[in-house]
């Protein structure tokens, strides 16, 4: 029977699912995580009376037809990039991006990664990094000797000076968009990278069109939503359990047949 493969693909889907569910609760509490959620498709069918076929001399044609799916299968995990809150912190450094737009990240090896999480340090030279390390683009150094730094929504970073009245312009904070940011790669460490369906990144100034704008001393929060993350679990194991349900009663239904005599 065929159903036995058909419970299977179900139980597989579902099994990817309550993977996807299960990441984003244990994600809720990363800053600047985006949700996912498992996307399905059902597979080919097999026609066993197709649709519109002849059905009498006369013209006549089947208006239904017989057609038997094969299943289900994930097509995709997408991810769900609404804005998270804004949670104020009142750390200098603590930069979130309300609106559009990514960070721009130097890695060790020469690539440049993105990210909207912007918890970032002060490295021992005095450039912004990731908490990793990562220098923060385009790389900006902080004076050993300043006492304040500033960040305003547009980007510049401004410090202040041990004996100095006027603040100091020390660098310029761009943010990087893209025109399919779903197609970013996540590579863990809260990081992305450009992939073809992304498209090319393009850096702008924070505020300019089609940029969000910096809130320094506040951090952006996961997106996702505990109560309904869970809700969507319960469906997913409810599915799961009718898929094998689905197996067991066609199990039964094949030992009866078998003991037919």
């Amino acid at each position: 029977m065929r159903s036995l493969a058909i419970g299977a693909t179900g139980m597989l889907a579902q099994q990817l699912n309550v993977e996807t569910i299960s990441n984003n609760i244990a994600n809720s509490t990363t800053t600047a995580f985006k949700k996912q959620r498992a996307e399905f498709q059902d597979l080919l069918y097999q026609n066993f009376r197709r649709i519109g076929s002849t059905s009498s001399d006369a013209g006549t044609t089947v208006p239904t037809g017989v057609q038997i799916g094969a299943g289900v299968r994930v097509a995709s995990v997408g991810r769900i990039l609404e804005q998270g809150n804004l949670n104020v912190t009142d750390n200098k450094l603590d930069v979130a991006v309300n609106g559009t737009g990514y960070f721009q990240v130097a890695l060790p090896s020469g690539d440049t990664a993105y990210t909207r999480a912007g918890n970032f340090k002060l490295s021992a030279e005095g450039t912004i990094v990731t908490a990793d390390g990562y220098q923060v683009q385009p790389a900006m150094t902080i004076p050993t000797n300043a006492v304040d730094i500033a960040i305003n929504p547009s980007g510049e970073v401004m410090v202040k000076l041990d004996g100095q009245v006027n603040p100091q312009n020390v660098g310029q904070i761009q943010l990087a968009a893209f025109a399919n940011a779903g197609g970013l790669e996540a590579v863990g460490d809260n990081l992305f990278m450009q992939t073809p369906a992304s498209g090319e990144a393009v850096a702008g100034n924070p505020g300019s069109p089609g940029f969000g704008r910096l809130v320094q001393g506040a951090l952006e929060t996961s997106n996702v939503n505990i109560v309904q993350e869970i809700t969507t679990l319960i469906s997913a194991q409810r599915a799961y359990e009718m898929n094998s349900k689905v197996i067991k009663t066609t199990d039964e239904m094949m030992q009866q047949a078998g003991q037919m005599r």
